[in-house]
């Protein structure tokens, strides 16, 4: 196991297409990053896919239900919006229209799509794997796609 920063803040994803490492940034969105984790260690992201891959775009995943309907039972979270901006391997969790609607669905950007930054609440980024994320299978919804095997929070992984 390599060495991270901060193990507690560090998502390790076994994804179809390989492994994703993702930092957590609980200074600019402390509660997400705890629902996150949270989720992660109940096994919840086990198996779920990412059902909507957009070129240029994002990579969604985190409903159970593969429809981009879907979230966990938990309650959904208030809205953390901040500064980091949304660019190439950032994390951000999915929303329907009300801004206090994130619950489990999250992107992670392909590229700079700064017009989402101050509307979506940024969580963490990408620090190791993006070449994993590209390899993605595309679609609205995606005919065969790609899943998270499992989601690990690394202090938790020996």
């Amino acid at each position: 196991m390599a060495d991270y920063k901060d193990p507690e803040n560090t998502l390790l994803m076994d994804t179809s297409k390989g492994m994703v490492v993702i930092e957590c940034l609980p200074e600019i969105a402390p509660n997400h990053v705890k629902h996150i984790k949270e989720l992660a260690r109940e096994g919840f992201y086990d198996g779920v896919v990412f059902h909507r891959v957009i070129d240029d775009f994002m990579a969604q995943g985190g409903d159970p239900t593969g429809t981009g309907t879907g979230g966990s039972d938990k309650p959904n979270l208030k809205a953390e919006f901040n500064d980091e901006p949304h660019v190439r391997g950032v994390c951000s969790m999915a929303r329907s229209q009300s801004p206090d609607s994130a619950n489990s669905q999250f992107f992670i950007c392909f590229d700079d799509v700064r017009f989402l930054d101050k509307q979506y609440t940024a969580w963490g980024r990408v620090i190791e794997g993006m070449e994993n994320v590209d390899k993605f299978a595309r679609g609205e919804p995606v005919r065969n796609p790609d899943q998270i095997n499992t989601m690990k929070v690394a202090a938790d992984v020996e």
